[in-house]
Order: structure tokens, then C-alpha cells, then sequence
């Protein structure tokens, strides 16, 4: 929606000028990395290695008879949002980003809610690990 409603690099604050929404279209990786690479180089890091650990990850969580459930949520997190970016990579070459947070003197980078999901099932995984010893995965 944000692509075909929003101009690029328009800013609509949404809650005073803490959250705001815009439409910036990112051709590398987190915080832009990347978009200066050759095209075979991006398609090599941004779209063939990220198919490859979704597939490897989707594949070992099916193929696991026991696990912790609140890993698999995490790993959930994080193969739907990669899932997502990398959709927009693969259809439109680049990612669209449209959110930004400000806080105070914390203010995020441009983002998405694939890098939300991302952000959440990291965070949770970290949570989980520093919580049990051994992890059953």
C-alpha cells in the first residue's frame, strides 16, 4: 500500500513526530548496505544466500520433533519476516521501508514490518538462549 499511496520520501507524521510513515525504497540491506554492489553480487547476498538459510532453518524446525515452543515463534518471527523482505527484493529489486520511531535523542533507521518481525524473533531467540543452558533445536 505504502508503495502505490505514498510518494517516495514523503513525511506524514502519524503520532506527532515520534512515529512517522514515509516510502523509501531500499535496494541494499539494513540500513542501505549493499546498494552500491555489482547486480551480481547483490543478487548473491541479498536474495540466493537468504532463500538458501530460510529454506535451511524452515526445513530443520519441520524436520524437529521436539522443540521449545517459544523458539519455534521466534524462528517463525524470523523466517516470516525474511520471507517478506525478500519478496519485495526478488519482485520489485529493492524493499520498501516506511516507518520511522523517535524517541528522545533514540530515533530508528527507515523499516518495514518484516524487519519488525526480524527484530522480534532475534530478540526473542537471544531471550530464550540466555534463559536454558541448552536450547532443544
Amino acid at each position: 500500500m505504502v508503495r502505490n499511496h505514498i510518494g517516495q520520501h514523503e513525511y506524514i507524521p502519524l503520532i506527532s513526530d515520534n512515529f512517522v510513515l514515509t516510502n523509501v525504497e531500499n535496494t541494499g540491506a539494513m540500513l542501505g548496505f549493499g546498494a552500491s554492489f555489482p547486480p551480481i553480487l547483490k543478487i548473491l547476498l541479498l536474495q540466493i544466500i537468504p532463500v538458501l538459510v530460510l529454506i535451511t532453518l524452515l526445513v530443520h524446525i519441520l524436520r524437529k520433533t521436539a522443540i521449545n515452543p517459544w523458539l519455534l515463534i521466534a524462528f517463525a518471527f524470523v523466517i516470516g519476516g525474511g520471507i517478506g523482505n525478500l519478496m519485495d527484493r526478488i519482485i520489485h529489486g529493492k524493499v520498501t521501508d516506511f516507518f520511522i520511531l523517535k524517541l528522545g535523542i533514540f530515533k530508528t533507521g527507515i523499516f518495514n514490518m518484516a524487519d519488525v518481525s526480524v527484530t522480534i524473533g532475534i530478540i526473542l531467540i537471544f531471550i530464550i538462549s540466555m534463559k536454558h543452558k541448552k536450547l532443544d533445536f
